[in-house]
């Protein structure tokens, strides 16, 4: 990494540091495992109505929470066990984020591949967009409407097509990372 390396605008001056590590470490980089996609799924998920920085910060205690985000042992979560995930502090504690959590599993189990599923959006190809600043973003796009649709369809709950879009660009499905910054080209 340069020494002062230009990066995406949201991620030049973060209100804590874990958060340009996110941005120089993992956003916009291709994951196609599905405890990977699982957890960046809830994530988004749980994200909504709340900024970026507070998951980020919460982010250890949901893969506690969430048996590391393994969709086979999420999905067997009773209402026992959702009672008190309400109850941690290190969580979002909003009982239809964390239902939608377990119900999310069970959907993922449903699938072949979670990772094949949703690569199936972008052809099995990152889409690579050329934007020169952050304000040219989207918050939605046609494959990200598409995917909020089936994944409705299919009884994805949290799954709007904005969420669907920031999952799109955390996982790498796109590559939304300006043209100027370090990682556009490394990812």
């Amino acid at each position: 990494m340069p020494d002062s390396p230009i990066r995406c605008g949201w991620a030049e001056k973060p209100p804590y540091p874990e958060y340009q590590r996110y941005h120089d470490e993992e956003w916009g980089v291709p994951v196609h495992d599905d405890r990977v996609l699982f957890e960046y799924l809830t994530l988004e998920g749980a994200q909504a109505g709340l900024s970026w920085a507070t998951i980020l910060r919460k982010r250890p205690y949901y893969r506690q929470a969430f048996a590391g985000f393994d969709p086979a042992a999420v999905a067997r979560f009773t209402a026992k066990r959702e009672a008190k995930l309400l109850a941690d502090p290190g969580i979002v504690r909003n009982r239809l984020k964390v239902e939608s959590t377990v119900n999310n599993a069970l959907r993922v189990l449903e699938l072949d591949s979670l990772s094949d599923y949703v690569w199936s959006f972008v052809d099995g190809e990152p889409k690579v967009n050329r934007w020169r600043k952050l304000s040219e973003l989207p918050a939605e796009t046609a494959e990200s409407k598409a995917m909020s649709k089936d994944m409705k369809k299919r009884g994805f709950r949290f799954v709007g097509p904005t969420v669907c879009y920031a999952f799109m660009q955390a996982c790498g499905l796109v590559n939304d990372h300006t043209v100027d910054c370090f990682r556009y080209r490394e990812v």
